[in-house]
């Protein structure tokens, strides 16, 4: 599987037109067949040879109307035979055609829409069906990084959900996913959506959501690029309102803690609510689950969640009752995910996700904080400082002059969550690390989930840093997200393993 090295560079996509993104096309050399070469004559031919023998066919063919009509001994005018010789010609020519056409096969592809037939740009493609491709799943495979720009798209009113015009609103989540078959791991970094960027032709900062609905995904994609230090984007998939609830029921939901009880109304009048715990979300309960906004706490608890549904959803995917419904994945994608993904790169990167390891899986979110001088109290502001060792897992970008964050564990800041129901375990834990040399260790409230492990969640990023403090308390699995506290740099979740 060759990926184009086509790349949308800010360079490349200040040439592009802001308002039409052209699909990039997939190059695959095997393909090319060069023509056979035409070897020399050993002997010359004249033209004239060739233009006698043609004068002589015409004139022959032609002679035969009129030899018929002689030997026949015709009494109708000659002009008569000719429209009877067409008008039989022409009820021989339909008999012909019907006859063929009730020998064809009914599985033809006439009862395609355009859609489906991939024709959804107005350019004629010639694709294998969808449920042909997904049984050779396996034969497709990524050979080179690739970095993924994916945006959840706000509803935009007045539109049809899955029209070209229902893209066109601002974006509700942003993030931003990295595939490298180098070291098999998938790192997605979350961008918050009040992030504050410039945005070309714009006054002043504006934030990063009003990026897709001022200049669609050519705009955005230029504006991540060069927030994330001139970042490669090489493809985008923007997903409409239905395209998330769509998914999740196709999948047949996906099982989510719900950390808090979450009710919301939309402008129709219609409520939806969800109680804390373990539940089995369908779409509808889905999309509320990572729209949900706490107020005065800005987009990060969002975030936090969304993280928790893109997990919940990649195991769910890992399955083995999902695997049948993937050609029907792939029609949904069509109807409700905006993307210049073909077909096949699509396989390529669901089946990288099934041959997913755990450990290889990892996320956090664009380092920053909220500024109490700004005027709007939900604006992220970033904060790069340290930040070489992020920018290289997670964008594939090498800073010159950027120095990483060389500060060892012990003067990192660690969050203790008591999950374990013994409360008195939180003041164990924090006195046990501070004889162990650490500085900043502090608590934060009880997580409501009881779990029998530890967990070392890395808030940042960087697994190392989970590895070295796994090592010094002896115990904890390690996960890569930003589900833990926010101001910390490592939460440790109190298990019950923890004596």
């Amino acid at each position: 599987m060759q990926w184009a090295e086509n790349q949308i560079t800010p360079q490349q996509v200040a040439d592009l037109d802001a308002d039409e993104v052209k699909p990039q096309q997939l190059q695959r050399s095997e393909n090319l067949v060069a023509p056979p070469e035409v070897p020399a004559p050993d002997t010359e031919v004249t033209p004239q040879e060739p233009a006698i023998v043609s004068r002589k066919v015409v004139e022959s063919v032609g002679e035969i109307p009129n030899q018929l009509y002689e030997r026949l001994g015709l009494t109708m005018p000659r002009w008569l035979l000719w429209i009877l010789t067409v008008v039989l010609g022409i009820v021989l020519s339909g008999l012909l055609v019907s006859t063929l056409a009730l020998w064809t096969p009914l599985w033809s592809n006439l009862d395609q829409t355009d859609e489906d037939a991939g024709l959804g740009n107005k350019e004629q493609q010639k694709i294998p069906l969808p449920g042909e491709l997904w049984g050779k799943i396996s034969e497709y495979q990524l050979s080179r990084p690739m970095n993924i720009l994916i945006m959840g798209i706000e509803p935009v009113k007045g539109t049809v959900d899955g029209s070209p015009e229902s893209f066109a609103g601002k974006s509700e989540t942003m993030l931003m996913a990295r595939l490298d078959p180098s070291d098999k791991s998938i790192k997605v970094l979350s961008i918050p959506k009040d992030t504050m960027i410039a945005i070309p032709e714009a006054k002043g900062l504006t934030k990063v959501s009003d990026a897709n609905a001022q200049g669609g995904p050519v705009l955005a994609a230029r504006v991540i690029s060069r927030t994330l230090s001139n970042a490669p984007i090489d493809r985008y998939i923007r997903i409409s309102t239905s395209g998330l609830r769509q998914l999740v029921d196709q999948l047949g939901g996906v099982e989510v803690f719900v950390p808090q009880s979450m009710s919301y109304q939309d402008t129709s009048g219609k409520s939806i609510s969800l109680v804390s715990g373990w539940q089995t979300l369908n779409g509808e309960q889905a999309e509320l689950f990572v729209r949900y906004r706490e107020p005065g706490l800005g987009d990060l608890p969002r975030v936090q969640r969304q993280q928790a549904l893109i997990k919940a959803l990649l195991e769910r995917l890992n399955s083995p009752t999902v695997l049948p419904r993937l050609p029907q994945l792939t029609r949904i994608m069509r109807k409700y995910f905006d993307t210049n993904l073909k077909i096949e790169e699509m396989m390529a990167l669901v089946n990288f996700s099934l041959n997913q390891d755990r450990d290889n899986f990892q996320m956090t979110v664009l380092p920053g904080g909220f500024s109490r001088f700004s005027q709007d109290p939900n604006s992220y502001w970033l904060n790069m400082t340290g930040q070489q060792s992020l920018l290289n897992d997670y964008v594939g970008v090498n800073v010159p002059g950027l120095k990483p964050d060389a500060r060892p564990v012990p003067k990192l800041k660690i969050a203790i969550q008591n999950a374990s129901n013994q409360p008195q375990l939180t003041e164990k834990v924090i006195k046990y690390l501070k004889e162990k040399g650490f500085t900043s260790v502090y608590a934060v409230p009880d997580w409501p989930d009881t779990q029998r492990q530890t967990q070392i969640i890395v808030q940042k990023g960087n697994r190392e840093l989970g590895a070295n403090l796994q090592q010094i308390v002896g115990l904890g699995q390690i996960e890569v997200s930003a589900t833990g506290d926010l101001e910390s740099d490592l939460t440790i979740r109190i298990g019950k393993d923890w004596k």
